[in-house]
């Protein structure tokens, strides 16, 4: 993440207490309320003080006459400064105890997304990696305008895959619907690597062989699964929470923010995209606001870690607005995180 020159002691001080202040109320904070905190300061001091941080970008004033907020700038100085006092989170007994009722990863991920969102008071999120033993489900071809076709991947605990393909002719919704039938019938139940390499052999066989159905159903199948990853399990909670959240922010910056998170839960492959790009080995990793390279995410902030089985890595974590109560969320994903590498295979959590 961008590093920023060191604040003074007594700024970062007043910094951290201005920044817990807006996130617990979601007002401005004003120099006369900084005053009576102790910093043993008479308030023409903290206005300097507060006048300084503007000036250098941790802290804006909404309105002429109103107190100070926090910007990406100030939260990313006073998230690093818990970063850098906080100590390691140990997992407790009841959140392993609790995960380790789950019988498959599915429940586990399931689990953990709950537990996480709870512990925060934002959206939790878990993630299994991808896995070459994933076995097909279901397979369906969905026509949308001109010649591309949506494929719509299910496998075995009820990982979707979606892709959208464009074969070198048109399909009726008939073609589609009988190739669905044909492929489903033929290879639910296998691995998906093995799918893949069941359509190459037949395609490469004597077209005598199979039918005109068969044909269309394999060259579908072959550009389905030509570049597609293998799914992964993708489990969100505390979507009520979103309300909560926003409540005390602008209506329609409410709407407009709320409309893209649910947007990115309801595609799910977005938030895992998001994630390979942002964690980079092992750790805890905190993105803020503006840190998004997308225009459409900077309302938002992530806190996030991953956990290892011993050959992938998965993540747990939560999203919420920027005025996140970071010191929460970070010990609930770092605990949970824990949990998760204990009991899917590491030992030195």
């Amino acid at each position: 993440m961008t590093r920023y020159p060191e604040l003074p002691e007594r700024d970062r001080r007043i910094l951290g207490v201005l920044v817990q202040a807006y996130i617990d109320g979601g007002e401005p904070v004003s120099s006369l309320w900084l005053a009576g905190r102790g910093f043993g300061v008479s308030s023409a001091t903290l206005r300097n003080v507060l006048s300084r941080l503007e000036e250098w970008g941790y802290v804006r004033q909404p309105h002429t006459s109103a107190g100070r907020v926090p910007t990406d700038r100030g939260y990313r100085a006073y998230v690093d400064q818990i970063m850098a006092e906080r100590r390691a989170s140990r997992a407790a007994p009841r959140i392993e105890a609790m995960l380790r009722e789950a019988g498959t990863v599915d429940d586990l991920l399931s689990h953990a997304s709950q537990e996480v969102s709870r512990a925060s008071h934002h959206v939790g999120f878990a993630f299994a990696p991808a896995t070459d033993a994933a076995r097909l489900e279901h397979l369906d071809f969905v026509p949308l305008d001109g010649e591309r076709i949506l494929v719509v991947l299910v496998a075995d605990g009820g990982q979707i895959s979606h892709k959208v393909i464009r074969p070198s002719r048109r399909y009726s919704i008939v073609e589609l619907q009988q190739a669905a039938t044909y492929l489903n019938s033929e290879f639910r139940g296998r691995p998906l690597t093995d799918v893949r390499q069941l359509v190459i052999e037949r395609l490469r066989e004597e077209r005598t062989l199979y039918d005109a159905l068969m044909e269309r159903a394999l060259l579908l199948a072959s550009s389905t699964f030509e570049g597609m990853d293998a799914p992964t399990s993708v489990f969100i909670q505390g979507t009520s929470l979103l309300l909560e959240e926003m409540g005390s922010a602008d209506p329609e910056e409410t709407l407009q923010t709320l409309r893209t998170l649910l947007r990115m839960i309801e595609e799910k492959t977005r938030l895992v995209q998001l994630l390979d790009e942002y964690m980079n080995g092992a750790g805890l990793m905190v993105v803020i606001g503006s840190e998004h390279a997308a225009p459409d995410l900077r309302n938002f902030s992530i806190v996030a870690a991953s956990y290892n089985d011993g050959r992938r890595s998965g993540a747990v974590g939560v999203i919420g607005p920027t005025r996140m109560r970071y010191s929460r969320a970070i010990d609930a994903v770092d605990s949970l995180t824990r949990a998760m590498n204990r009991l899917v295979g590491r030992t030195d959590a």
